[in-house]
């Protein structure tokens, strides 16, 4: 009798910085160190808006070091918080690293404002060259050897505004292709605590208290990707934020009219529209709306439902991305090439407890699904893609050795 190989595991890395803490890590131009974290001072120069806009910005920008994520990358996905107020918006550009020089040129990930009164939040449609291309909100590595990478962040401002932007955060998650993970990547977190946790032993029997909001109780919308029926990414961000209390006041959507069913998804749903893309689904678009209410929020990918147990031991709900035909889970029975759905807890034999929006009211959101199953379907959909969305003061469980949060 044989014993057959431990299953791959896939490359993962994530590294963020905050600031004002971290902005020496980089090189800021034409920008300091505030209170709410980087601010503009004095402008590098002044631009051009984007889409025609005949508008001038002054701009500052503050670029990363070079991240080495340690292996062959396939992707990076950025993720950012930051305070737009009127008329001012950020631009996130990516690139691949190799060795010690650049391996591509800069892409850029996404044009973001708060609001969309004044200039329109979108990812770049078009970016595509031999050594990488951009998929509305993932930069994916083609004929370049890349095995690290940098980002840089431009703040802009209407030219002669006292107002600005704001940076709070910026990281990356960089993913290797799951054919190249080595045999023995750590899927577990270090320490006891950590490994208690992600075992099972914190978290199974464990489901946390997450409002259960159902997408489809909103009808067709002509705006901000069509409605309901594709709005489940905000209605599952908009869970989270209920679910740590900090969900925008009524005074925030008191502009939806009619009012429908539960305004503060449609306020979402604009919020974290991508007018390029035309959906709702971008996923640093929503970590960053969640970043607008005081939440620490990111994107990153786990290699598994027991590394999402330790957040779910730590009391932080997941929101993540699978991919599934109508049989492949039971109990998700229809067709999705790719939906959004609060992970919020475990059963006590370790199947996934699911807030999932794509539900006809709020009491069939919550259900349980068989563990690999669903995995299996997270997994090859996203690869394992979620948003970790929680208070400052709410701690992270203890990260890998090769940390993806």
């Amino acid at each position: 009798m044989t014993t057959a190989a431990p299953p791959r595991t896939r490359d993962i890395a994530y590294r963020g910085f905050r600031f004002p803490g971290d902005e020496g890590r980089g090189a800021a131009v034409g920008l300091r160190a505030g209170a709410t974290g980087l601010v503009l001072a004095e402008p590098a120069g002044v631009r051009p808006g984007p889409d025609g806009d005949d508008n001038r910005y002054e701009w500052g920008r503050w670029t990363s070091p070079p991240v080495p994520a340690g292996f062959p990358v396939a992707e990076v996905v950025p993720s950012w918080t930051a305070r737009t107020p009127d008329g001012c918006w950020i631009d996130v550009e990516l690139r691949g690293w190799h060795g010690d020089a650049p391996a591509t040129g800069w892409y850029t990930l996404g044009r973001w404002a708060a609001d969309d009164r004044t200039v329109r939040r979108a990812s770049v449609p078009g970016q595509r060259d031999p050594a990488a291309r951009v998929d509305a909100d993932t930069l994916v590595v083609g004929e370049a050897t890349v095995t690290g990478w940098q980002v840089r962040v431009t703040l802009l401002r209407p030219a002669g505004s006292d107002l600005g932007p704001a940076l709070r955060t910026v990281g990356a998650v960089a993913s290797g292709s799951p054919a190249d993970g080595p045999p023995d990547a750590p899927a577990t977190p270090d320490g006891p605590d950590a490994a208690d946790a992600a075992d099972g032993r914190g978290a199974r029997g464990v489901v946390l208290d997450v409002p259960r909001y159902s997408q489809r109780l909103h009808g067709p919308q002509p705006r901000w990707g069509g409605g309901g029926d594709a709005w489940c990414s905000p209605t599952c961000t908009s869970m989270v934020l209920a679910f740590w209390d900090a969900a925008p006041p009524p005074e925030r959507y008191a502009w939806v009219d009619p009012p429908g069913p539960r305004p503060v998804v449609v306020h979402a749903a604009r919020h974290c529209y991508d007018h390029a893309y035309d959906g709702t689904g971008n996923w640093p678009f929503n970590t960053a709306y969640a970043g607008l209410h005081g939440m620490d929020a990111f994107v990153t990918r786990l290699r598994s439902l027991t590394e999402a147990e330790a957040f779910i031991a730590a009391g932080i709900p997941l929101v993540v991305s699978a991919a599934f035909r109508v049989g492949d889970v039971p109990g998700l029975d229809y067709d999705t090439r790719g939906h959004l759905i609060v992970l919020a807890g475990f059963t006590a034999g370790g199947d996934p407890v699911l807030n999932d929006p794509y539900a006809p009211d709020d009491e069939a959101v919550r259900r349980a699904v068989a563990r690999d199953r669903f995995e299996a379907a997270w997994q090859r959909g996203s690869g394992g893609m979620a948003y970790v969305i929680h208070p400052p003061d709410v701690p992270l469980p203890p990260a890998p050795a090769q940390p993806n949060w």
